[in-house]
């Protein structure tokens, strides 16, 4: 850490105490927090092609006494992040704890991102007719793998199959790496 102190100019001393500094960042808007992902993203070289993918946290877990007095019963957390494939950058992400379908989280994160993308790669768990126009009409190439209920032009299969589409397995890897790194539970109370 005294490389950080160096760079903003203050001594080991100066620094405030880390509750200090948590209680600051829980009066952090979310619209900050996007902010702030969005300039950190902006350093990397992104290539305009991303990867969308949910995951769940765990719950850390809290005292039975505590979770009946405040009536909390929030057992996971899902996380829905938008990934650039080539550098593994997250360019954004959606948090929930209720029961939102992928594609409706999707076009969440893709609308805020549309602007920046020229493709998107999803599994099947993301297959919605209306989100495949919503991302076209933003000048998007959806490659998102089709549910089978009906037959399908094998064409079609052809183009979603190809090497873009296999780099949706590259938000996989930067969840992974995130559970590895800062476990795979959360602990926040609010």
């Amino acid at each position: 850490m005294p490389h950080i102190c160096g760079e903003i100019g203050l001594e080991e001393g100066d620094l405030p105490d880390h509750s200090t500094l948590v209680k600051a960042f829980d009066r952090f808007q979310m619209k900050v927090w996007r902010v702030l992902l969005r300039l950190s993203s902006e350093l990397h070289d992104l290539s305009g092609h991303a990867a969308i993918d949910a995951t769940f946290f765990d719950r850390e877990n809290a005292s039975k006494h505590y979770c009946r007095r405040t009536n909390y019963h929030v057992q996971t957390l899902k996380a829905t992040a938008l990934v650039d494939t080539q550098t593994q950058t997250v360019l954004d992400v959606h948090c929930t704890t209720e029961k939102t379908h992928d594609t409706q989280l999707g076009w969440q994160v893709a609308c805020r991102n549309a602007g920046d993308l020229h493709s998107l790669a999803a599994d099947k768990g993301y297959d919605w007719m209306q989100l495949r126009e919503k991302l076209r009409e933003e000048d998007v190439r959806p490659l998102v793998k089709h549910r089978i209920f009906r037959p399908i032009d094998p064409r079609v299969v052809r183009v979603v199959d190809g090497p873009r589409y296999r780099q949706r397995s590259m938000c996989e890897t930067v969840f992974s790496s995130i559970k590895r790194t800062h476990g795979d539970a959360v602990r926040a109370r609010t």
